[in-house]
């Protein structure tokens, strides 16, 4: 099993949770971060430390978040390894717990 990022990252990208992953399995894009899934080892450590909700495992994924579970696949394979934690972007606090923000995601 993985865990999935889902839309609730997208513009928001904290990265509380990559300081905590001790396999180095997410991957940051423009405004979103990924997990990949054949790196990540399920220790749970990153679910908690979402400040947004954005982190779940794949078997528990939000109705209407399950396409998160691929994009977070692919995404993986394009976006270079984020190891350590950056300021979350200006405006991020703006965009916490809006819906439908998957038109926003930046590739």
């Amino acid at each position: 099993m993985t865990f999935v990022v889902t839309e609730n990252c997208i513009k928001c990208k904290y990265t509380d949770c990559v300081e905590v992953c001790p396999v180095d399995c997410f991957h940051e894009g423009p405004n979103f971060l990924v997990i990949d899934p054949e790196e990540c080892i399920d220790c749970t450590l990153c679910e908690p430390e979402c400040p947004v909700d954005a982190i779940y495992p794949e078997d528990d994924l939000p109705a209407g978040q399950e396409q998160f579970l691929e994009l977070n696949a692919e995404l993986s394979r394009e976006w270079p390894v984020i190891t350590e934690m950056k300021p979350a972007p200006e405006d991020a606090k703006e965009w916490e717990d809006v819906p439908g923000k998957l038109e926003h995601l930046e590739r």
